[in-house]
């Protein structure tokens, strides 16, 4: 079924009672009635304090939770004057969705800015709504990523792919591309909302990447907020990553060839504005399992083998086989050897949605599924190049690094492109 709106006609009616507002704060979530509350009390207050000038709205966006996650945020106490919409959308299940639901909102209350903050956040306080909001309605951003401290192995779908493939495609230096939190305009909602997506795989998990990559070559404003640790539940790398990869890699692949004509012009990279003073905190440590790394490395030889004859260079192919051969106690996967097999698997990915595609090749599900254990064996590499780091080393020297190798080594994307 294809959906027109996200909204819910309860959404419509509270909507129409508001009227009008200044300046909303949504929260997705999907069963989080556990870690809601804390979220709703600490976004209300910030708004009231930090904008004590503007009508303040919160609006809950949920996937339709068997718990108890609408009632909690309607029976959460909020400051005086901050009016509370918790509603279920209505869509693709997904965090896009979700986000669809927000920004229609705040499109129909006519506010300022918005800001998006996840529905589990145990490290939120009323600042961060003030972090994320403030480029905008002080400083005429049109969009506000999170700049979070975080351990070294916590973020290695950011650290292996978003970020390095965004910074070289697109020449903006933004850390966290999808980190989760963020903050818009009203023109950046609008042309959001104009986008044909909103039935794709974008409206589950792709939505955060999507958003950074619309944003820049929208030609926004964009700033990075300094938010301290985000504290959530680490998970180890080598864990079991569902769809997420699929639908966040394919949404970062989809949009290479739309703005091609933008990121073939772009020549290194220039850094983005902060807001709000750095943090110093330590991090939660995230446990990481190496053998488990490799080993979903291994295993993906036997069931991908076929489709990386298809994807990969014959040279890669020849690094790969190296890589494959060493023993665990001597592992190396390398950025330099990495980011070519990036651009292989972004080049067949969009040949696979177009005319020339290779008939009888791989679908594009096969070829980022087919690329999952090859990140298991690069956050392998990483692994063990790091393992005497800590957080501020490993900033240097592996992932700035890793930017770096990809950046000097665009020149054979645009070559893998063009053929």
């Amino acid at each position: 079924m294809i959906y027109e709106t996200a909204l819910r006609d309860d959404a419509r009616q509270r909507i129409a009672e508001i009227g009008r507002a200044d300046i909303l704060v949504g929260i997705p979530s999907y069963n989080n009635a556990s870690t809601i509350a804390h979220v709703v009390r600490m976004a209300a207050a910030g708004m009231v304090e930090h904008f004590p000038g503007m009508r303040p709205v919160l609006i809950n966006s949920d996937g339709g939770s068997p718990d108890a996650t609408l009632q909690v945020v309607l029976e959460t106490a909020v400051p005086p004057g901050v009016e509370v919409i918790a509603t279920q959308y209505q869509g693709l299940p997904g965090k896009g969705s979700a986000f669809r639901a927000v920004f229609e909102t705040a499109r129909a209350l006519g506010v300022k800015v918005c800001v998006v903050v996840d529905s589990d956040l145990r490290s939120i306080i009323p600042q961060w709504i003030d972090l994320l909001a403030g480029p905008i309605a002080r400083r005429g951003c049109g969009y506000v990523t999170p700049f979070y401290v975080r351990h070294k192995y916590d973020g290695t779908i950011t650290n292996n792919i978003c970020y390095p493939m965004t910074r070289m495609l697109y020449g903006l230096d933004i850390r966290q591309p999808i980190g989760g939190d963020f903050g818009f305009s009203a023109a950046l909602l609008e042309h959001y909302l104009s986008q044909d997506v909103w039935e794709t795989d974008v409206a589950r998990f792709g939505i955060d990447i999507w958003m950074t990559t619309t944003a820049i070559n929208a030609g926004m404003k964009v700033c990075q907020a300094h938010l301290g640790a985000k504290i959530h539940d680490p998970k180890d790398p080598a864990a079991s990553l569902g769809p997420m990869f699929r639908q966040v890699v394919g949404t970062l692949f989809g949009m290479v060839s739309k703005y091609e004509a933008n990121w073939k012009k772009v020549v290194g990279y220039r850094p983005t504005d902060f807001y709000g003073e750095p943090v110093t905190v330590d991090p939660e440590p995230v446990p990481v399992t190496l053998a488990a790394l490799i080993g979903k490395l291994r295993v993906g030889q036997k069931e991908w083998g076929h489709v990386w004859q298809t994807v990969l260079s014959q040279e890669n192919q020849a690094v790969l086989a190296a890589i494959l051969a060493q023993p665990e106690r001597s592992f190396r996967f390398t950025a330099e050897q990495w980011a070519p097999m990036v651009f292989d698997f972004a080049v067949a990915y969009n040949r696979a949605g177009v005319g020339n595609a290779t008939p009888g090749g791989p679908d594009r599900d096969a070829i980022i599924d087919s690329m999952t254990p090859l990140y298991y064996g690069r956050t392998g590499g990483l692994v063990v190049q790091s393992a005497e780091m800590d957080s501020d080393t490993f900033e240097k020297a592996v992932v700035q690094a890793q930017a770096g190798a990809f950046e000097e080594l665009k020149p054979l994307l645009i070559e893998r492109w063009g053929k």
